[in-house]
């Protein structure tokens, strides 16, 4: 995908033709795309496509051969290290939910309202009060609020995807990255997880990497396909689908 002449105004995320390159292996290929301000995105594409390592770079888990990656206009991340750039207020979940299984829901999002911080430090920015309401709050939006004294290790899978969120959002994140978060998960759990996220949409910007195409299509977002490192296509996801080159190499052995 060419870069654009002129970036929208409302960009928050900018990725300039960055290439990752494993002795030879180019995961990311010249890799260029943007993200807006409360934007909900998908990304698709075969496994090797270059979906975990561009989230990888984003979150400064792995340095780019080239390009550059540009947070609300002028930051580069790739010259960011990860604790920085989660300081900065990108929260990425991985599939596997790590969540504190020994404590409760609620002091779960209580730790990771701390944002790395120390608690001395926390407590000059917040008050208890505060933290309170935003736990109740996070605890609303992630459907476990009558589940706020049980402990982690006792949920089931989709509600531990979704304590493992609320950790990301008691931290008030830009841009959250989610790799897979239904993977694994009954039906009645994806489609939480989808009311879910879209509730998310518009206060953060939110990209979901996903194999699902129906948990995509029920998104019905903007849909990035990646292949070999680049963007292949993008658009809605009737668009996508529809799109001979993507039936190829993805859809039509999926």
């Amino acid at each position: 995908m060419p870069a654009p002449d002129v970036l929208p105004a409302d960009t928050l995320l900018y990725v300039d033709g960055v290439t990752v390159d494993f002795d030879g292996f180019k995961a990311l290929n010249s890799l260029s795309l943007y993200l807006g301000k409360g934007e909900l995105r998908t990304i698709i594409g075969p496994n090797g496509a270059g979906k975990t390592t561009m989230m990888d770079v984003i979150t400064g888990k792995t340095r780019p051969t080239s390009g550059t990656v540009l947070y609300e206009g002028s930051v580069d991340l790739t010259r960011k290290a990860e604790e920085e750039i989660a300081r900065l207020g990108i929260g990425r979940k991985f599939q596997k939910p790590t969540v504190f299984e020994a404590l409760s829901v609620r002091d779960n999002l209580e730790l990771a309202s701390l944002g790395g911080q120390k608690l001395g430090v926390l407590l000059t920015m917040r008050t208890k009060e505060e933290t309170r309401e935003r736990i109740d709050t996070v605890l609303e939006t992630i459907g476990l609020a009558g589940r706020r004294a049980v402990l982690a290790g006792s949920l089931s899978h989709g509600e531990k995807q979704w304590l493992e969120i609320g950790m990301l959002l008691i931290q008030d994140p830009k841009l959250i990255l989610l790799d897979e978060p239904v993977a694994g998960m009954t039906d009645a759990d994806t489609e939480k997880t989808a009311e879910l996220i879209l509730r998310l949409k518009g206060q953060h910007t939110v990209v979901v990497v996903e194999h699902d195409m129906h948990f995509v299509e029920t998104l019905a977002a903007k849909t990035t396909v990646l292949h070999e490192g680049r963007v292949l296509a993008e658009g809605s996801v009737a668009a996508v689908r529809a799109d001979p080159t993507v039936i190829e190499v993805y859809l039509g052995r999926s």
